[in-house]
């Protein structure tokens, strides 16, 4: 997959790493454009690939009373406002086989979130709509038993296909990376190392997840070092009062500072080559 085949991303000849981010979930267009106008600015600066991430809805929740979304048509929307405003690509999650058409028609990068990435059928449908799919790493499964899921978007005659690598389950309440997962993955797509996700702390007994995201930085880090092609990290002005994931998002006071380092470190990289 070639970069410069998402629509209206720049930086796409960059030598650095692309990025995917933004909120949770679409919260209000308010708080979606605010969100939108610090990582373009940032990502500007710095030349860096940007996609907006923002979910339409929330399905994977804890409990009945969780935060799942402000309507689907009114957060789809919004995400078409952000990428219109700020000339730049969006990206959302999709839970069901109807979602892929709905969703396809507002945003340039469909994604199937990590328990759904073994349903055929959601995948097809992403990989019919003709947009890029991206396709999250099951924590249940191996680096190598993603080549079958990207092999079903491109017998679909889609090409446009990457992996996001999101953590592994490690015992009932943690994630871990294991990084050498990242070079399997590139070898049959485009690898993105989801770096808030992957700091989760899942199944907590109050029904809400839990998050280190004091340890967004390292893990960030040692991506960019292990060649990964892009990140991907959740952010919000006020993660304490977020509507979701709040506990493992960088605050985005936080993000400049850190993808100015992750740069330096990606210039590093290149050199060794």
């Amino acid at each position: 997959m070639k970069l410069n085949k998402i629509p209206n991303i720049k930086h796409a000849d960059s030598d650095n790493f692309f990025l995917l981010s933004g909120p949770c979930a679409i919260e209000g267009e308010e708080m979606a454009l605010r969100i939108a106008e610090k990582v373009v600015s940032i990502t500007d600066k710095l030349k860096i690939p940007y996609v907006f991430k923002g979910s339409f809805k929330k399905a994977n929740r804890s409990r009945i009373d969780s935060f799942t979304g402000i309507g689907d048509e009114k957060a789809l929307k919004i995400l078409r406002k952000v990428s219109e405003t700020f000339n730049v690509p969006t990206v959302t999650d999709i839970h069901e086989i109807s979602d892929a058409k709905k969703a396809a028609e507002y945003v340039d990068v469909l994604q199937i979130p990590a328990f759904l990435v073994r349903q055929t059928d959601l995948v097809v449908a992403a990989a019919e709509t003709g947009k890029v799919v991206n396709l999250k790493k099951g924590q249940f499964m191996s680096p190598d038993a993603m080549k079958h899921a990207v092999t079903k978007v491109t017998d679909c005659n889609n090409e446009q296909v990457m992996v996001t690598d999101r953590g592994t389950m490690f015992g009932y309440q943690d994630l871990i990376v294991d990084f050498r997962g990242i070079p399997t993955m590139r070898e049959f797509a485009p690898t993105v190392l989801d770096v808030t996700h992957s700091l989760q702390q899942p199944n907590q007994s109050s029904g809400v997840t839990g998050g280190r995201p004091d340890m967004i930085e390292t893990i960030a880090r040692a991506g960019v070092v292990n060649n990964v092609d892009g990140l991907f990290i959740e952010t919000h002005f006020d993660p304490a009062n977020a509507k979701s994931d709040g506990a493992n998002m960088l605050d985005l006071a936080h993000l400049e500072k850190l993808l100015s380092n992750l740069t330096e470190i990606k210039k590093t990289v290149n050199s060794l080559k």
